[in-house]
């Protein structure tokens, strides 16, 4: 691009553009897909708008997908203010505006789904004119439960799509680049370290109350004067630690607010705001604009007018956490975008969600619980809390800050301070409804040749071609080690008989060595026994001394290279084995599952029979499972109350705490749940054959709960005395309602069925599970 260009795009924009910016308008200029790895905050967006930009006032499309809904909401937001509502659609599964304008804002799952055509239509009408795709935060791709989504969208995108991939900075950018240049089209990578807003880092010690220190030294060495945190004695219940309103008080001195402040636990992030209530955070006009915002937003969503934690934001802090409410977490992050929540006390869900920068970030410890237990924080989960600190535009600084605990030294926060991102590592996994929409529009062979573009095997080749170098490596030793230049030309052979030969007369001497102690000590001397033995290991060695070997001078020599090379073959066979699992692991995967569905007959000649045309449409934990249970009758018959908490069970996952409610499940609902049991048992021997270890839910825990609400009950009845997040509830009702619009708009299922499933998802959805957020 000549200056007059990039002076012309900038006066589009209305402010100067970045290095890294320019350059990738300049690769999407000349017809490319490019990738964009840049820290939070850098500007990437910058370069999607301009895609946009370059659609208006033509007869081409764009699509814009996001890994969230909240992520889509707020994006069709931003470009209907931007552009005009005329030229903007939403499409995020279950809301549909203007779906054929000429920018679509949607999730990625929506994308995906649209490139198999299915009940979305078919793909070319779905793409008709369609000339970008940005795929933002595409390094989801490492979520180990939708990665897939990210892949399978690249993989089936027509070439003639550019693909504008935004993503927060990864270890392996060049190896993503290369593999969408190799399934796609020709990509270029702009990668870009650049942050606008630069960071600096503190470090806060609970025991001693006083102060933040910088956790780097001028010279970019570790702060001397911070010393670890003491361990607490093993006696001492519990050891009195700074409050954390302390250091909320000690960032709003320094003029470090407002911030994020993130913990791995949901109760401490609602203590610590109950804590931080008391401190006086805003002013006489923030406080009035706060209540002014507050009472407009109860005004439109009543529910809120009640909630447990209204009190609290009235002193400028909140928690936010996915046990809350989505309308509340709407009302929080309006309040902070505004300034006027100065804290937020938030789990590291909210690190990877909407746009909510502020001017520090706190991040409580570098640890966290998981379910193989606790462990040090990846440097792409650091970055990714971190990086929300500094606002464009705002602050000269963004400001981190870590608090000590005794379970991590100083030294390991700076090395994970400075460390570089982690690289991006593919979570591909074929699954049923892949198989069946695969084998609707390809062949058995095709079908391969789709499974091997896939970043996974991409990667995998990539492993392969590094084991069979180890293995070429370890036969060149083996041969090496195993080539003994006999003076006597003796083989490998002669000296493993040899060997076997010596072994067997050491332990014949000992055992000869033992029964004479033996006879002595019994008054036995000249023991036909022992006599045996003696003439026995005489023979041997006399046999011993016949032999080639025994005379060379480097016998040692050969066989301590001969228990070496042993060693070898035992490595080359576990290489061997590791080589095997690597090549093809995803193709047999796809075999497996056709297996289990022709088992079935949901394929036939690998074709999909008209229940696999079915199940092709279906996206949940278990397609399988859910086809099965459509198919066995269980849920003809239920009303639509009964209808929801059996879907309910199969949404729905372990709690995370045990769930104790006075709500029973209606006899016909318990029935049919304990008759759905015998589906399971179906499908799991049917996998268990086939080695496939896809999950199957079949959990009624909140079963009682959704039958209530889909019988128009009341949600402050429904949730007294629960000892579960709203949020957890709304987030599995919400759930529910995907599967039953489903079922209401499958093929071949029973008109009566699919029309209780859309009365039944009609009930569900009313606030506050109303799907607005």
């Amino acid at each position: 691009m000549n200056e007059n260009e990039i002076k012309q795009i900038e006066k589009e924009f209305g402010f100067k553009l970045d290095d890294f910016q320019l350059e990738a308008i300049k690769h999407i200029n000349t017809g490319k897909s490019v990738v964009v790895c840049a820290p939070t905050g850098a500007g990437k967006t910058v370069i999607a708008e301009y895609a946009v930009k370059k659609v208006l006032g033509t007869n081409k499309r764009i699509f814009y997908t996001t890994p969230l809904k909240a992520l889509s909401n707020q994006k069709f937001n931003d470009f209907s203010r931007t552009y005009g509502e005329s030229k903007v659609g939403l499409l995020t599964g279950d809301i549909s505006i203007n779906r054929d304008a000429q920018i679509v804002v949607m999730t990625t799952e929506v994308f995906r789904n649209m490139l198999y055509g299915t009940n979305l239509g078919r793909i070319e009408e779905n793409l008709r004119n369609v000339q970008y795709v940005v795929l933002d935060e595409v390094h989801y791709m490492n979520d180990e439960q939708r990665g897939t989504v990210w892949e399978e969208s690249i993989i089936y995108s027509p070439n003639n799509i550019q693909i504008v991939a935004l993503s927060a900075t990864i270890a392996n950018a060049d190896k993503l680049t290369e593999w969408i240049n190799t399934v796609h089209g020709k990509t270029a990578l702009v990668n870009s370290d650049f942050r606008p807003v630069p960071l600096r880092h503190f470090y806060y010690s609970p025991s001693k109350l006083d102060d933040i220190l910088p956790l780097f030294s001028p010279g970019g060495k570790l702060n001397s004067k911070i010393k670890a945190e003491k361990p607490k004695p093993k006696f001492v219940k519990r050891v009195k630690e700074a409050p954390v309103s302390q250091l909320v008080e000690i960032l709003h001195e320094k003029d470090m607010l407002p911030a994020i402040y993130f913990t791995f636990s949901r109760k401490k992030c609602d203590e610590n705001m109950a804590e931080c209530s008391k401190l006086r955070l805003l002013n006489k006009f923030e406080e009035k604009r706060l209540l002014q915002i507050i009472d407009e937003y109860i005004l439109d969503n009543p529910y809120l007018g009640k909630h447990k934690y209204l009190e609290y934001i009235y002193s400028g802090v909140a928690s936010h956490h996915a046990g809350l409410l989505p309308g509340w977490k709407v009302l929080i992050e309006k309040l902070f975008q505004h300034g006027l929540i100065k804290v937020v006390f938030a789990t590291e869900t909210l690190a990877a969600g909407i746009n909510m920068p502020a001017r520090s970030t706190v991040i409580s410890s570098i640890s966290k619980r998981t379910d193989e237990g606790h462990r040090i924080l990846t440097a792409s989960e650091f970055l990714q809390m971190s990086g929300r600190a500094g606002r464009r535009g705002m602050d000269e600084v963004g400001y981190v800050t870590v608090v000590g605990t005794p379970f991590q030294s100083p030294e390991e926060v700076g090395i994970l301070a400075s460390s570089a991102s982690d690289p991006l590592e593919s979570k591909f996994t074929p699954s049923y409804s892949m198989v069946l929409n695969l084998l609707q529009r390809f062949t058995v062979e095709d079908a391969r040749e789709l499974i091997l573009k896939s970043f996974g095997y991409y990667s995998s080749t990539e492993r392969l071609k590094l084991l069979i170098r180890e293995q070429e490596k370890i036969n060149e030793t083996i041969d090496e080690l195993k080539n003994i230049n006999c003076p006597y030309r003796l083989t490998e052979e002669d000296l493993i008989s040899y060997n076997k030969l010596k072994n067997t007369y050491i332990q014949y001497r000992k055992i000869t060595n033992t029964l004479r102690k033996q006879a002595k000590e019994a008054g036995r001397k000249g023991s036909p026994e022992v006599i045996e033995y003696e003439n026995k290991t005489k023979d041997l060695l006399r046999q011993l001394e016949k032999t080639k070997c025994n005379q060379c001078k480097q016998y040692k020599k050969h066989i301590r290279n001969l228990d070496i090379s042993e060693r070898f073959e035992r490595r080359s066979k576990k290489v061997n084995e590791q080589i095997e699992y690597e090549r093809d692991i995803y193709w047999r995967q796809f075999v497996n599952l056709m297996s289990v569905l022709e088992d079935l007959e949901y394929l036939v000649d690998k074709y999909p029979t008209e229940k696999g045309v079915m199940t092709a449409s279906i996206r949940s934990e278990n397609e399988l499972f859910f086809a099965e249970l459509i198919l066995s009758g269980i849920l003809d018959g239920l009303s639509h109350a009964e209808l929801a908490s059996v879907i309910c069970a199969i949404v729905t996952e372990e709690p995370r705490t045990q769930l104790y409610t006075r709500f029973q499940l209606s006899g016909k609902a318990r029935k049919a749940i304990i008759e759905s049991r015998e589906v399971v048992k179906k499908v799991w021997k049917a996998q268990k054959k086939h080695d496939v270890n896809t999950p199957i839910l079949l959990n009624p825990h909140f079963s009682p709960l959704i039958e209530f609400w889909a019988n128009g009950g009341e949600w402050e009845e429904l949730i007294k005395n629960l000892e579960i997040g709203e949020g957890d509830l709304v987030r599995t009702f919400k759930r529910s309602i995907d599967l039953l619009r489903q079922l209401a708009n499958l093929p071949n299922v029973p008109k009566q069925l699919a029309e209780t499933a859309g009365i039944a998802m009609d009930c569900i959805n009313r606030d506050p599970v109303s799907e607005a957020f």
